[in-house]
């Protein structure tokens, strides 16, 4: 039986709650059949291609490209049932009525996605009442097919909603006191609290009044911008909220970047790193001369390994003997919890940003295998593919950062993690080698650790048995 489906940008998982969409891969009057992608959307952890899983012809889309859309908003409706051929061409049925297709094709789907797909049941909507009382109408469904003339409906009465053609089925955050709030985003939640907002006074700018971060942002930059008066009366800012004044007392100018989708995520990653994580960091310059001259070997006997790879090894090696760095810290049981696995993320520059990959069960892998993936997740990582789940649950980074040619840096460490191995440039300098000055290939490690899971002697000696690793590869030999 034909009908019109509705399908919403589905959970992505990871504790994503909203998405850009990039790019649409088809437009209003094409067919679609089932699980077949039909818009490409980035998240804070990813590029993901998000497959419908009904099958007939898209009678509307919602959102253009760029736009931001929370969980649960609408991204396209379907007509299932209709004919493969968009309405009002030839192939339809001679009084313009679509004809059918088999019903399987829109029942069922093979793609899963969190939230949606085979055997999931259908998720149901929640109605928002707004403060009035009067309830939102269901979304209207706007049709790609050429409808035929109606008598005129009545006028909406002033009270009703805004249009819900773009609403999406989202959760309410109920306020007793003066109504419904509605929200969904944990971050648009803690933003509001930390700046003292309350999201009862906000208007959003989302469906259905859905309130956004750039809300709370607003609401944030226009309180601030608002100065007391003598008697401590409100005055109005002579500056508007956009342009935030010096402390020189003129407007402040330049081109404003808004710290959203991957950079927004990282700018939020590293400051909870520094406002929740006491950490040091230690480093010592190695004589890598030896750990070059091996891996070459390594390569004249089979497969080329990464010295990446190789670094990585040193890292799963020791961690073998300082298992207190693989941990996390449970702040709200004050406990701190020593991980059995090692799930290895390295820092890659993408033309999107800084992303870290994880290499799962690195501890299993040798060098050969840590190579290989490392080079199949760089690869994804470049082309924007790797998932949510590739891009999460690491337990300790290594970051390489001598391929931007510097020597040296202070890592911060990658939250929830304890600790963060930095890697420098690997370049010729004078060193005492066998009590005689010669030019030896050196390299500085710096090792960032969180001071609350070991103290300063466990780090060094981390860092320690790494530099003596980097020094005589042969170390190694003890844990294959």
């Amino acid at each position: 039986m034909a009908g019109v489906r509705e399908f919403a940008l589905p959970d992505l998982g990871e504790g994503l709650t909203e998405a850009e969409i990039v790019r649409w891969l088809v437009s209003v009057g094409d067919v679609v059949a089932v699980d077949q992608p039909v818009v490409e959307v980035e998240t804070a952890k990813a590029m993901v291609e998000v497959p419908c899983p009904y099958g007939g012809v898209v009678t509307a889309r919602f959102g253009e490209e760029g736009a931001e859309i929370p969980v649960g908003a609408p991204l396209v409706t379907v007509a299932v049932g209709a004919s493969a051929a968009p309405a009002g061409s030839p192939a339809g049925a001679a009084d313009g009525a679509p004809a059918e297709v088999p019903a399987e094709t829109s029942e069922k789907s093979g793609n899963v996605l969190v939230g949606y797909g085979t055997g999931a049941p259908a998720a149901r909507r929640r109605r928002i009442r707004p403060a009035n009382g009067v309830p939102v109408p269901p979304p209207a469904v706007v049709s790609a097919a050429p409808a035929a003339p109606a008598a005129p409906a009545a006028p909406a009465p002033e009270a009703s909603a805004p249009s819900a053609a773009s609403a999406p089925a989202e959760s309410v955050e109920t306020r007793p006191a003066d109504g419904p709030v509605s929200v969904i985003s944990p971050l648009v939640r803690r933003l509001a609290r930390e700046h003292g907002i309350d999201l009862r006074q906000v208007a959003g700018s989302g469906p259905r009044g859905l309130i956004l971060r750039a809300d709370v942002e607003r609401a944030v930059a226009e309180a601030q911008a608002v100065p007391a008066s003598a008697d401590g009366a409100a005055v109005s800012a002579p500056v508007p909220a956009a342009a935030p004044v010096s402390a020189a007392g003129t407007a402040v100018r330049g081109e404003r970047i808004p710290l959203r989708g991957l950079r927004g995520t990282v700018a939020d990653k590293l400051s909870t790193s520094r406002r929740e994580i006491p950490d040091a960091t230690c480093w010592v310059d190695a004589d890598a001369t030896e750990l070059l001259a091996a891996r070459r070997a390594m390569n004249a006997a089979g497969p080329k390994i990464s010295l990446l790879a190789v670094l990585a090894r040193i890292c799963t090696a020791a961690l073998a003997r300082f298992p207190e760095l693989n941990a996390t810290v449970d702040t709200a049981a004050r406990e701190i919890v020593r991980l059995p696995e090692v799930h290895l993320g390295f820092a890659a520059q993408t033309d999107r940003g800084l992303v870290v990959p994880v290499v799962r069960d690195a501890h299993t892998r040798g060098a050969a295998g840590l190579s290989e993936e490392i080079a199949r997740l760089t690869e994804s990582a470049r082309a924007g593919r790797l998932t949510p789940a590739e891009l999460t649950g690491g337990t300790f980074t290594l970051n390489n950062y001598g391929v931007f040619g510097v020597d040296g840096s202070t890592p911060i460490i990658n939250h929830p993690e304890a600790a963060m191995l930095g890697v420098g440039r690997i370049t010729p300098k004078p060193w005492v080698h066998e009590g005689e000055l010669a030019v030896r290939q050196v390299v500085q490690l710096s090792f960032t650790f969180d001071h609350r899971v070991c103290d300063g002697g466990t780090a060094g000696g981390f860092l320690r048995y790494v530099a003596d690793c980097v020094e005589h590869p042969a170390v190694l030999l003890r844990t294959l």
